[in-house]
């Protein structure tokens, strides 16, 4: 038996005992599919390998291979890439074959002495691909259709099907959170930095269609252009309620309040002022989904985290949180598939709230002057707006 038969024996196997978690093939030799992710799935009764091609300009397509044909049909697709990741409850593996044809199995040996002598964890890792999945949008609503999610048919387009589930599930957040909000009366909502403002509308759709309430929402953003295109977007939706305005948030007019600040993948730190200006604004709930962290990420050279910095994809997941320091929960907002900037931070004002003691205060200022030696930041070089 060939490496590469050796690795496609522990897909099928993983695949049979249904803990194959993701199969993933990469750097293709040909002209084929940038990448292909398969899991292993029921459909109509039989279990099969589903697996997803992104093919280029962000389309997709679909092909599946009953478990029982893995090792018959799976050669073929396997032959137009480099490299194939096997992740499983047992453990993983990884083909590696090099521009020459030479072939490298690693951990290969010990997930299939796993696999095989029962050691693997009893759990299944099957999706059913009948399930129908319960979205609160089903792609026929007014505004999906000129930001171009879906078309006339309410069909979501290929390319934005990560856009459309990422939305659903922003919509979930809101869904559980509602009884957080005021339960009479009009919601004033805010989406800060609000870009193409695909969160904007769907929120306004949920809570005034949805749950037939008086909206207020106001949409703000540097960017003139996009802010004209999204207020015609709710023209044409008919969104009465929505109100576009070009500018920096932190020019918002004292004394203003809101019941509700969204913001999606504001960049660096701008989520720090999305933060700081949504705190000021009294907001009863916060969503947000900070993005790209690129100032603490250039000032993150000391010899304490150098154990880290040294790896730059470890290096900006710390520059994340610092640049988060918001005492919030947070979630996973999509699958990290999707995107790995999926971290949302969900913050809900507190009845019972009192101010910080002097003590208290104190903590705080120790552990910012203990960021910025580490950081080589400090109040004075900081950007305006920046909080650790």
């Amino acid at each position: 038996m060939t490496i590469r038969e050796s690795f496609i024996r522990l897909v099928y196997l993983a695949a049979e005992s249904e803990t194959l978690r993701r199969l993933t093939l990469s750097k293709p030799h040909a002209d084929v599919a940038e990448r292909a992710v398969g899991r292993v799935s029921s459909a109509r009764g039989q279990k099969i390998l589903a697996l997803e091609l992104t093919l280029p300009q962000g389309k997709v397509k679909h092909i599946a291979y009953r478990v029982s044909e893995i090792e018959a049909e799976l050669p073929e697709l396997l032959a137009s890439y480099g490299q194939a990741n096997l992740m499983t409850a047992a453990g993983d593996a990884t083909l590696l074959v090099s521009k020459k044809g030479k072939e490298t199995l690693i951990g290969g040996e010990q997930l299939k002495k796993k696999l095989t002598d029962g050691a693997a964890p009893a759990i299944s890792l099957l999706t059913p691909l009948d399930r129908q999945k319960n979205y609160i949008l089903d792609g026929k609503e007014p505004f999906l259709i000129p930001l171009g999610i879906s078309d006339a048919n309410g069909r979501i387009h290929d390319k934005k099907q990560e856009k459309f589930r990422q939305i659903n599930r922003f919509l979930e957040y809101i869904s559980d959170l509602y009884d957080k909000l005021p339960s009479e009366g009009k919601l004033t909502v805010y989406d800060l930095c609000c870009g193409k403002s695909y969160l904007s509308f769907a929120v306004y759709y949920y809570l005034h269609d949805l749950k037939g309430r008086e909206v207020d929402m106001l949409c703000m953003d540097l960017k003139g252009d996009v802010i004209a295109y999204c207020a015609e977007v709710a023209r044409e939706a008919g969104f009465t309620g929505m109100r576009f305005l070009a500018g920096d948030i932190r020019d918002l007019p004292a004394g203003t309040s809101s019941d509700l600040v969204v913001s999606l993948h504001a960049c660096d730190i701008a989520t720090d002022i999305v933060l700081d200006t949504a705190a000021k604004l009294g907001a009863g709930v916060i969503l947000s989904t900070p993005c790209c962290h690129r100032y603490l990420n250039h000032h993150l050279e000391t010899r304490e985290f150098s154990f880290v910095t040294a790896y730059p994809h470890l290096k900006g997941k710390l520059a994340e949180v610092f640049t988060e320091g918001y005492t919030v929960s947070a979630s996973e907002l999509t699958d990290p598939d999707d995107t790995p900037k999926n971290t949302l931070l969900i913050a809900v004002k507190r009845n019972d709230f009192v101010p910080a003691s002097d003590e208290a205060k104190a903590l705080r200022r120790e552990y910012e002057d203990w960021v910025a030696r580490l950081t080589g930041c400090t109040a004075e070089n900081y950007p305006e707006g920046i909080r650790t």
